[in-house]
């Protein structure tokens, strides 16, 4: 062979060789490896892993993952997002180099899932829908558009007293068993047909809790634009801190495709009591009653992720109504003043009205809306002016009333109207009522025509007002749905079927006190 042939073979196996060696690398795809350390309720500490950021995603042995939250110099403290049981000192731990994210989607729509995206109703596995990381920043205030549109709830006290609109965020507080998730569901189940996607969010719940929650949905047919989030009182800490995260980032997918959602954290106590436990376990200095410092900052990061999206955006809304639960009526306390702060009003359950049979037991009084006024309807505007204040003066009224002074006639009649008005106020479970419904009986209160009415009638002559708005004219119905203000003579065909329904109960009144 010659030296030019013997060259050329040389340099044949060098391209070779160097062409294998480019291929190898591109091939192999090195692999960030760490250990086990301790394992510990809810939280893995793990040595290695030097690349690692904040709120990675981990994978350990068993299918199992966690997020990496304390990073140290020597070891990286994980909130693990599965039963700890499972692993052992000295397992392997991989990184992804991903944050934890969840599907979304119009396949999740009548779906119950776990904050990771499994199915929990025993249906199939969601194929084919887009991943959203469970923490998204919030939308900048110049992408925000005025809240302007009403979320109707279908209870009479909120939509007139404490109105809520698209893309607000109205806080649900009282004490345990006052009704707070019957206002919540009572909301869902009234955007039937109204084009709102909803979606619950359940923490630490109970799982007869959740079973009858579903099945009360699936009775109303709300399970059809609902989707279930779900973690168990009996799940690990790391799921229940990720859950209302994950559900928001499944509402906001609705939200950026221009259309409006409904979100329900029930409730933010146990992802506080839950982000307070890991917060423990993995040695970060206590405060108040022992949660972290950044209490706050998980909550209002969480929150201002509800918003009304401008125009541009396509218009779409997130409506949020977190729950949280007090004790011992204690609204002063320290979550309940961070979420009142955080908020845009609150509606407050007392457990005197609710022992008083006055269902749904919102006190007027202590609850607010500080956006939803601007959102109302006009029809409920024209009519509610003073309502919330006569009913104020009637309870200071009533304390006074019962040391037995004599009453004058003026005096007399502002107590008879505040019961009237305290009437009003209950309203059965699951059954929300139509817009036109409740301005019929809100016409109905504030014109007195219920105070010639004994008080033990004033419930059944409701019931017949609100089975009598179907006979409203056609316009006058379409008026009252519509954000156009009532005309006179709209409120005089409504007050004269007014006249007729309650008629007879006044007769009947006049007959038994004769």
């Amino acid at each position: 062979m010659s030296k030019q042939e013997t060259d050329s073979s040389l340099l044949n196996t060098f391209k070779q060789l160097e062409e294998s060696r480019i291929d190898h690398e591109f091939s192999f795809s090195p692999r960030e490896v760490g250990n086990v350390v301790s394992v510990s309720s809810g939280i893995v500490k793990v040595s290695g892993l030097p690349g690692v950021g904040f709120e990675e995603l981990l994978k350990f042995p068993g299918n199992l993952f966690g997020i990496a939250y304390n990073i140290d110099e020597h070891e990286i403290g994980v909130i693990l997002l599965g039963n700890e049981s499972l692993l052992n000192v000295g397992d392997e731990v991989i990184r992804t180099k991903r944050v934890m994210d969840i599907p979304v989607g119009d396949s999740l729509i009548g779906r119950i899932v776990d904050p990771l995206g499994e199915p929990l109703d025993g249906k199939k596995e969601l194929f084919g829908t887009q991943r959203y990381p469970i923490e998204r920043p919030a939308t900048a205030i110049m992408d925000r558009a005025a809240v302007s549109v009403p979320l109707q709830t279908g209870l009479k006290v909120i939509d007139a007293l404490i109105p809520i609109g698209r893309g607000q965020r109205e806080l649900i507080l009282g004490d345990r068993q006052t009704g707070k998730s019957a206002i919540a569901l009572d909301t869902i189940i009234n955007q039937k047909g109204k084009n709102v996607i909803c979606v619950y969010c359940a923490i630490g719940q109970r799982a007869a809790s959740v079973a009858k929650v579903v099945a009360q949905l699936k009775e109303k047919d709300a399970l059809e634009y609902t989707v279930i989030v779900v973690t168990e009182g009996n799940d690990p800490p790391g799921l229940k801190y990720i859950a209302p995260y994950a559900a928001t980032s499944i509402a906001e997918y609705f939200m950026e495709q221009g259309r409006d959602a409904l979100i329900i954290y029930d409730d933010l106590t146990h992802h506080a009591r839950a982000y307070r436990e890991l917060s423990l376990l993995l040695r970060r200095p206590p405060g108040r009653e022992a949660f972290p410092g950044d209490i706050f900052y998980i909550h209002s990061r969480l929150l201002e992720r509800a918003t009304h999206l401008s125009e541009k955006l396509g218009g779409g809304s997130l409506t949020a109504l977190p729950i949280i639960e007090t004790e011992a009526q204690n609204i002063s306390a320290y979550i309940p003043t961070n979420l009142i702060s955080i908020t845009d009003g609150q509606i407050y359950l007392s457990p005197k009205l609710f022992e008083l049979g006055v269902l749904p037991a919102v006190d007027v009084g202590k609850s607010v809306s500080r956006v939803g006024g601007k959102a109302q309807l006009k029809g409920y505007r024209s009519i509610t002016g003073n309502l919330k204040l006569a009913y104020s003066q009637f309870e200071e009224l009533e304390n006074y009333a019962r040391f037995g002074t004599r009453l004058d006639e003026d005096t007399r009649k502002t107590i008879e109207h505040g019961k009237r008005i305290r009437s009003w106020l209950i309203q059965q479970e699951l059954q929300p009522m139509s817009v036109a419904e409740q301005i019929i009986v809100l016409l109905a209160l504030t014109g007195k025509f219920f105070d010639t009415i004994p008080i033990h009638k004033v419930q059944e002559a409701e019931t017949q007002l609100q089975r009598s708005s179907i006979d409203l004219p056609t316009e006058v119905l379409g008026r009252l749905n519509s954000n156009e203000k009532l005309s006179e003579e709209d409120k005089k065909i409504i007050l004269e079927l007014i006249e007729k329904v309650i008629s007879p109960f006044q007769e009947k009144s006049d007959e038994n006190s004769n």
